[in-house]
């Protein structure tokens, strides 16, 4: 009975990483303009980074202790990036089969997608004249971040209709289960 469940597992964890993606889009786009952060930084763009889902690291396998752990852990476990589980209580288990075959012995993209990080744009930003804004340089520049708010609305969309399809592709899979009960 486990691998009926396998391709909700997948699509639930696209659902996942694209939410998360579309939230750091929109911060991005609400901070297009903040030229001093709270380290007196303009603010910095950033972007999610996706990995194909293993055995080890699945989001929605029941092996995996990391991503069960409910508390202050991060969603895929790594230390390096700070992305607390925020939804913890919300966050539902899919039990998934271990598949071997691969060159390492396990095969990439048979749990899904997970979000490994997120990453923070190392560019030092735009400079716009505006002698008379607080944060300008003493050559009347000011640092604004670098981020083009027509690119971050292209990539909100791509990532509404990959969530969209993912969400299609749970539903679809809810149904034909369903109607396996049914026979």
């Amino acid at each position: 009975m486990r691998p009926m469940f396998k391709s909700m597992g997948i699509a639930a964890s696209g659902i996942s990483a694209q939410r998360q993606r579309m939230e750091t889009i929109a911060q991005n786009i609400a901070n297009a303009d903040v030229t001093r952060g709270t380290d007196g930084t303009p603010y910095k763009r950033r972007e999610v980074v996706l990995e194909s889902a293993t055995a080890q690291n699945a989001l929605f396998n029941p092996g995996n202790v990391t991503a069960q752990t409910l508390g202050n852990q991060n969603v895929a476990g790594a230390p390096a990036f700070e992305v607390p589980i925020t939804d913890a209580a919300q966050t539902f288990q899919v039990p998934v089969l271990p598949v071997t075959g691969g060159a390492d012995g396990v095969m990439g993209g048979e749990f899904g997608v997970r979000v490994a990080g997120v990453a923070e744009d190392q560019g030092e930003g735009r400079l716009v004249y505006e002698p008379g804004h607080p944060d300008a340089d003493g050559n009347g520049y000011v640092r604004y971040p670098d981020i083009d708010t027509t690119q971050e609305l292209v990539k909100l969309m791509d990532a509404k209709r990959i969530y969209e399809a993912n969400a299609a592709v749970f539903q679809t899979a809810k149904s034909m289960l369903r109607a396996a009960l049914d026979i």
